[in-house]
């Protein structure tokens, strides 16, 4: 399904200038455009869920795909051995802002165990 004003869906579609890293026929994975981290990456599945609350049963295939893309864009950049974080934001509380689920990989400086 496409979302006709969401970003990631443009992106998945290639109706975006967007640099792709990655994608198949289940996600697409680019850079953050405001990234936090030397490495900052999206991993977004190419059918349009809104949120992790939008996750059902038959969707675990794909957070596990999301996860192992991740994981391999991590060894890529060369951040599998040094360390890195994967988050997903649920709802505006946690900071999610395009309400499309996406999967951020970020490292590449060390990262304090912190929550504000």
């Amino acid at each position: 399904m496409y979302e006709k004003n969401c970003p990631f869906c443009s992106i998945t579609s290639g109706n975006s200038h967007q640099i792709l890293l990655y994608q198949d026929n289940l996600v697409t994975a680019f850079k953050d455009i405001h990234p936090i981290t030397p490495v900052h990456i999206l991993v977004v599945p190419n059918r349009h869920v809104e949120s992790l609350n939008d996750i059902a049963m038959e969707d675990e295939a794909l957070l596990g795909h999301m996860i192992t893309v991740a994981k391999g864009l991590a060894k890529e950049n060369r951040i599998d051995r040094s360390g890195y974080r994967l988050v997903i934001n649920a709802g505006p509380d946690s900071g999610q802002s395009v309400f499309h689920l996406h999967l951020h990989l970020i490292g590449g400086r060390h990262m304090p165990f912190k929550f504000q």
